[in-house]
C-alpha cells in the first residue's frame, strides 16, 4: 500500500480516481487481514508506514494522508483553530455569510447602527419580555438584542452587503408569549450619499413611533484597473477664506478631509498576506475602505470628508484583516488615534500603528500607515461648542476590570494626599520661623499682596498654575530636561523594564499594595471624619460648640461690614507670623482644624449614646437571699 503524495497531484480527475482506488484497496486488505488469523497476527506487530523525505503525516486527517512539510507549517495553526473551535467557526460563518459574500460581487457595505426608538405603543401586559428589531437587505437579515419596552435603547452595529436590492426593511417586534408586530419602515438606500454617515429618525409604518438609525454606505469594490495609484490620487483643498469665519449652521464647527494611501510593515502572520481594509471614525461618523486582497502592503488611495462638530474630538483609525480567523479572534493589524487639534494641514506623513490598547506598537516590521489630512474650523463656533455637552458615542466597548489602571489610580490618590501633607508641613514651618529669611520674605509678600489686592484680580490668581507650568517647560526645554515632565513607561528601554521587574518580587509588590491601601484608607477616613464633624456642628450635637460657632460668624459679619477685607487678612498674617515670637514654646497648629476636632464624628456619637439602665428583679433577689440563709442553717 502506498501513501498518496498530495504535493505532486495536479489533475483533479486523476486525484479522485486514485483516491477511490486507494480506499478500495485498503478495504480489501482489511477484509483479508480479518479473515486470515496468521496474516492478522503478523501485521499486528508493525503498523507503521514509511514516509518519504519532504512529507509529513497530517494529524487532523481522518485517514493516513501525507502532505508536504512546508504546507503543514503554513496551515497547521489554522487547522488546529478550526478543530478546537469548529462550532464557533460554523456559527461565525452562518452569521456573517463570508463565503457567499466573497463569491458574489456586492456594491457596498451598509453599516447600520441601531440606537433607540421612541413613542412606541404599549405592548401586551401579560408575558411581555422586551423589544427587538429585524433588518433585511436582499437575502441577508439580522436580528438585534432584546431590550426593555419602557425605554428601548439598543446601540448595536450591523454590517449588511448591498447587491441589487436598495431597500432596507426594518421591523420592530415585541416578544412575549406570542410575537407582536409593532411597526416597520423601508429605507431607500439609493437616495443616501455614499462614504457619509446619515443620522436618520424614521417613522414606523403600520404602527406608531419612530426609530433612530445611523446608516453609512462605504467599502465599494472597484476593479483593479480603476484603482488609482498614489501618484494619481490628489488631496483636495478647502476654500478656507470662505468658510473659516462663516457663522451659519452653528452645529457644524468645521470640515476635514482625510486621504488614506496605504500601509506597510503589517503583522500578517504565517501567510505573509492579508485581505486588509481600513476604518476611520470621528465621533459617530464611520467610513470603511474597500478590501485590498492578498497583499502585504495594501493600497487604498481613498479620500473621505468629515463634518467636524467638536474640535476637541479624535480621529480613530483601524486596519483590519477580513479573514475568518482574525474576525473570530477580534484581532486588528493596527490602530491609531489622532486629536484634531494636532493635525498639520496638507502634511503627507507616515503614522505608526499601535496595538489594540493603543499603548504600544502593533505587531509587524514597524507597522505604519500613510495619511494626508486637512482641516478647517471656525474658532468662534468651536469656542461656544466646548461649553455644551459632548456628543455621546453610541458604540463603545464595555468597561473591563483593569487591575493596572486601578493600581495607578490608587497610587495617584496616594501621591496627592502626600503632596497635601508636605505642603501643610511647609506652610507650618514658614509661620514657625525655622528659616528667618524665608519667613521674612513670606511676611512681606503677604502684606504687600493684600494691601494691593482687589476683587477684579481674582481671575488672575487662577492663571498662576498655567504660568508656573509655562515657565517650567521653557526652563526644562532649555536644559534638555523635558523627559522629567513627560516621563512615561514607553520611553524606558526593555533592559531597564526587565531589571525593574526582577527587583519587584511578589512579596515586595504585596507590601507596596498594603502600604498604598492603608495610606488611602486613612486619608479617606480623615476626610469623612471632617465632613461628619461639620454636619454634627450644624445639627447641635454639642450645643455649646454650635452656639460658639454662630457667635463667631455673627461677629465676623459685623467686623467685615466696618473693616475692608484686605486689612483683615493683613492682620491675620501678622498674627500668624508673630505667634512664634511671642510664645517660643508653642506647638504648631491650625486653629480652625483644632476647633473642628472638638466636635464628635458619627463613630464617637455612637459611643456616647447612653443605654437604659435595667431595673433589678426584686423577687428573684429575695429568693436567692432565702436560699443563702437556709444553707447557713
Amino acid at each position: 500500500m502506498r501513501i498518496l503524495p498530495w504535493n505532486k497531484k495536479n489533475d483533479e480527475k486523476k486525484f479522485r480516481l486514485e483516491f477511490r482506488q486507494l480506499i478500495t484497496g485498503r478495504r480489501r486488505v482489511a477484509k483479508s487481514v480479518n479473515s486470515e488469523p496468521s496474516l492478522r497476527s503478523s501485521l499486528s506487530g508493525d503498523r507503521s508506514f514509511a514516509v518519504s523525505d519532504g512529507l509529513v503525516m497530517d494529524p487532523l486527517a481522518p485517514t493516513a494522508l501525507a502532505v508536504s512539510t512546508e504546507l503543514m507549517e503554513r496551515i497547521g495553526s489554522g487547522l488546529t483553530l478550526l478543530r478546537d473551535h469548529g462550532k464557533k467557526v460554523q456559527k461565525f460563518v452562518f452569521k456573517n455569510r463570508k463565503y457567499d459574500i466573497l463569491r458574489k460581487s456586492w456594491n457596498s457595505i451598509v453599516n447600520v447602527v441601531l440606537i433607540e426608538a421612541k413613542d412606541l405603543p404599549d405592548g401586551p401586559t401579560n408575558g411581555s419580555s422586551g423589544l427587538y428589531c429585524k433588518f433585511r437587505l436582499g437575502a441577508e437579515s439580522h436580528k438585534s438584542k432584546l431590550v426593555t419596552s419602557k425605554k428601548p435603547t439598543w446601540r448595536e452595529r450591523f454590517n449588511l452587503y448591498l447587491y441589487d436590492d436598495n431597500h432596507l426593511d426594518v421591523t420592530v417586534w415585541c416578544k412575549g408569549k406570542q410575537k407582536n408586530f409593532m411597526g416597520r419602515c423601508a429605507i431607500d438606500l439609493s437616495n443616501l450619499e455614499k462614504e457619509k454617515t446619515h443620522d436618520v429618525w424614521h417613522d414606523l409604518e403600520c404602527g406608531f413611533g419612530s426609530i433612530h438609525l445611523l446608516i453609512t454606505l462605504s467599502g465599494s469594490i472597484r476593479d483593479a484597473d480603476s484603482i488609482p495609484t498614489t501618484q494619481i490620487v490628489k488631496h483636495e483643498e478647502f476654500p478656507e477664506e470662505q468658510y473659516i469665519w462663516k457663522l451659519s449652521n452653528w452645529n457644524e464647527v468645521g470640515k476635514m478631509l482625510v486621504t488614506v494611501y496605504g500601509a506597510k510593515g503589517l503583522g500578517l502572520g504565517i501567510s505573509g498576506k492579508a485581505d486588509a481594509y481600513c476604518v476611520l471614525e470621528l465621533d459617530n461618523c464611520r467610513v470603511q475602505t474597500h478590501t485590498d486582497r492578498a497583499t502585504s502592503e495594501p493600497n487604498w488611495n481613498k479620500t473621505y470628508s468629515f463634518t467636524v462638530n467638536d474640535i476637541t474630538s479624535t480621529l480613530d483609525i483601524g486596519v483590519y484583516n477580513e479573514s475568518i480567523i482574525s474576525g473570530m479572534k477580534g484581532e486588528t493589524l493596527g490602530k491609531l488615534s489622532i486629536p484634531l487639534l494636532r493635525i498639520n494641514n496638507d502634511e503627507l506623513r507616515w503614522y505608526a500603528l499601535k496595538n489594540r490598547s493603543k499603548k504600544s506598537s502593533a505587531k509587524g516590521n514597524c507597522p505604519r500607515i500613510l495619511l494626508q489630512i486637512s482641516i478647517i474650523w471656525n474658532p468662534v463656533k468651536a469656542s461656544l461648542r466646548v461649553l455644551s455637552p459632548k456628543e455621546i458615542k453610541y458604540i463603545q466597548k464595555p468597561p473591563k476590570f483593569n487591575i493596572p489602571l486601578i493600581y495607578s489610580n490608587l497610587k495617584f490618590i496616594k501621591d496627592t494626599f502626600n503632596a497635601l501633607y508636605i505642603s501643610n508641613e511647609h506652610y507650618k514651618r514658614v509661620f514657625e520661623w525655622e528659616s528667618r529669611e524665608k519667613s521674612t520674605v513670606a511676611l512681606i509678600v503677604w502684606l504687600a499682596f493684600w494691601y494691593f489686592f482687589s476683587f477684579w484680580m481674582t481671575p488672575l490668581l487662577l492663571l498662576a498654575p498655567f504660568l508656573y507650568q509655562w515657565i517650567s517647560q521653557r526652563y526644562f526645554s532649555k536644559n534638555n530636561a523635558l523627559i522629567l515632565l513627560n516621563y512615561s513607561d514607553d520611553d524606558v528601554s526593555d533592559e531597564e523594564l526587565e531589571s525593574h521587574k526582577d527587583d519587584k518580587t511578589l512579596k515586595t509588590r504585596l507590601y507596596g499594595l498594603q502600604d498604598l491601601t492603608f495610606t488611602i484608607k486613612n486619608s479617606i477616613d480623615y476626610l469623612v471624619s471632617v465632613f461628619e464633624r461639620l454636619k454634627n456642628l450644624s445639627n447641635f450635637t454639642v450645643p455649646y460648640l454650635t452656639y460658639l460657632a454662630i457667635s463667631v460668624l455673627m461677629l465676623s459679619s459685623v467686623v467685615l461690614y466696618f473693616i475692608p477685607v484686605k486689612y483683615l487678612f493683613m492682620a491675620l498674617g501678622i498674627y500668624k507670623f508673630m505667634r512664634k515670637l511671642l510664645n517660643p514654646n508653642r506647638v504648631p497648629n491650625n486653629d480652625l482644624l483644632d476647633f473642628i476636632s472638638r466636635v464628635p464624628d458619627d463613630e464617637i456619637v455612637k459611643q456616647w449614646r447612653e443605654l437604659k439602665v435595667p431595673e433589678p428583679n426584686l423577687s428573684r433577689s429575695g429568693s436567692t437571699r432565702r436560699k443563702d440563709v437556709q444553707g447557713e442553717n
